[in-house]
């Protein structure tokens, strides 16, 4: 049996999903992007300050499931443009310190135009 996971805390869905489901002992987490979610708009125009902007929603949802981000054991990464990949890593790897599974891949277009979007699947 699977529990819907929502908090005020990440940006509302943009489409019919949930921010994030929970199964078993495992929470998986939609794919978040830029979205403030003070102001419902993507604010940041550089790779570094959207994949924190990402990161701080990530982190809001899994702490609403009650898991974190230490707790990741695989995340999926697009990014609009792979010469992004450096600079995404920098701050990536600031919130990802355990080191999760993780694919990465480029993408034509992401949702609102935004430069990345990260989706996990953690342990509760």
């Amino acid at each position: 049996m699977s529990e819907k996971v929502y908090t005020k805390n990440a940006p509302d869905a943009i489409g019919p999903y949930s921010q994030a489901v929970k199964v078993g002992s495992l929470v998986f987490t939609s794919g978040q992007i830029a979205i403030n979610p003070a102001t419902g708009a993507v604010e940041a125009e550089t790779i570094e300050a959207q994949t924190e902007q990402i990161c701080k929603n990530l982190q809001a949802i899994l702490a609403e499931a009650g898991s974190s981000l230490d707790k990741a054991v695989k995340t999926v990464c697009f990014l609009a443009d792979m010469g992004d990949f450096a600079a995404f890593n920098e701050v990536y790897g600031k919130y990802f310190t355990s080191k999760p599974a993780r694919s990465c891949v480029a993408v034509k277009t992401l949702p609102k135009n935004v430069l990345a979007e990260v989706e996990v699947i953690a342990e509760l």
